[in-house]
């Protein structure tokens, strides 16, 4: 009989494991938790985001994004629907491609997962903490840290990264490969609420928007984003937000001037939405300046914005506005500005940007060049998708790769 051990009993543990049992493997997964599935319960707030309609190459990041494509050609979002429809989920498609089951239940994909493995024979094995990977005569031993050891003829890790560590992932994946001689590239959060640095966040906690941020580093355009904005006592965050978030991370971490400037009216040119300001002071030219933009802007931005654009007597009527001071108001609500010092913690990120370095890695079977009988899969490998389904695809398609061609490897010995 063929051994195999998975680590981490997450998205990718799972399907990794059920795949290999499927190809005739015995197989346990090492949980470092009291139960398997535990990130997957959380994801897509509750209700799994299991891929998305417009699956490509362009939605990964990581030091080798295109690493990704030739395996989305063995395993893509064919296939994934396929594997799901075939454990019983239906799945339905809402904005932006993104793919949800129709039952609204994160807790039904975990639960056909589950069954699956029970059916197929896998082994679960809880509060498993797996310290080292040690190779002997017979084969690959996994030892635990209260002594425990379990050997395999081959060991799929797939124990995540460091993001939501309260839900299983604390970067041990990484130790393990650093361990076996594989190259780390340093980890930082992702899909994670942004920190600004401003005097004032505290007046605007809690105010909603929806608008166009962008990301700007060291005076250049990084990345945009339109939609939901949440600003908060810390700083930022919103779907939009979540998007841009890498950037931010990075960018942050290196220590370059990274900057947020939110567009409010991002529907409107400037020209127009001076018209706009010009048209309201000439039908209530009495009203205190304050005052003329409530029902425009949010109330609680109004002194902030007025500040910015260098309006110090907000008390004044708007009719006394300047065609000047229109256009740094203009010019303050389509590009307010804020600096940006780093992210949340690893506490309150989705995903994880970096790991194992993919060069060391079979891009074919995702098989370790440098431990043999070692594959990785799932949020370990330095790969990370946008917001929108792309990082569970990513853990289906590595998972159901590593797990067939690491039972197909035993099979050819």
């Amino acid at each position: 009989m063929r051994d195999i051990i998975v680590i981490g009993g997450g998205a990718s543990g799972m399907v990794a494991a059920i795949m290999a049992a499927r190809k005739g493997a015995r197989v346990k997964v090492l949980e470092r938790m009291q139960r398997v599935g535990r990130k997957l319960l959380a994801t897509g707030n509750g209700r799994c985001n299991i891929s998305n309609r417009r699956l490509d190459a362009s939605h990964y990041h990581g030091g080798r994004p295109e690493f990704v494509s030739n395996l989305f050609k063995v395993f893509g979002l064919e296939q994934t629907l396929a594997f799901f429809g075939d454990l019983g989920v239906c799945v339905q498609e809402e904005e932006n491609g993104k793919l949800f089951p129709a039952s609204q239940q994160a807790s039904s994909v975990l639960d056909v997962l589950r069954y699956e493995m029970a059916q197929l024979g896998v082994e679960e094995l809880c509060d498993a903490v797996v310290h080292s990977i040690e190779r002997g005569r017979s084969g690959l031993r996994c030892v635990c840290g209260d002594g425990r050891f379990f050997e395999a003829e081959s060991v799929i890790v797939c124990a995540g990264g460091k993001s939501s560590p309260n839900l299983g992932s604390n970067g041990g994946g990484f130790k393990l490969a650093e361990a076996l001689g594989h190259t780390i590239v340093e980890p930082f959060p992702s899909l994670v609420p942004v920190r600004l640095d401003a005097p004032y966040l505290n007046q605007i906690a809690g105010v909603g928007l929806n608008g166009r941020a962008e990301v700007w580093v060291d005076g250049k355009l990084e990345c945009e984003e339109t939609g939901d904005l949440l600003l908060a006592k810390y700083g930022i965050s919103g779907t939009a937000i979540l998007q841009l978030s890498r950037a931010v991370s990075e960018c942050t971490l290196r220590n370059r001037d990274t900057q947020l400037r939110i567009d409010l009216f991002p529907s409107l040119s400037k020209a127009a939405l001076a018209g706009l300001i010009h048209d309201r002071i000439e039908k209530m030219p009495g009203k205190t300046t304050d005052f003329s933009f409530v029902g425009l802007i949010h109330k609680r931005l109004i002194p902030i914005l007025l500040k910015t654009a260098g309006i110090e007597n907000a008390q004044r009527p708007c009719g006394d506005l300047t065609p000047a001071d229109v256009d740094r108001l203009v010019a303050a609500m389509k590009a307010w500005t804020l600096p940006c010092c780093g992210t949340q913690s690893w506490m309150f990120s989705q995903v994880t940007a970096g790991g194992v370095d993919v060069s060391e890695v079979n891009p074919e079977t995702l098989e370790s060049k440098i431990a043999p009988g070692v594959y990785f899969a799932g949020e370990v490998l330095d790969i990370d998708g946008d917001s929108g389904g792309y990082n569970l695809q990513w853990a289906w398609t590595s998972g159901a790769v590593a797990g067939s061609c690491a039972a197909a490897a035993m099979r050819e010995q």
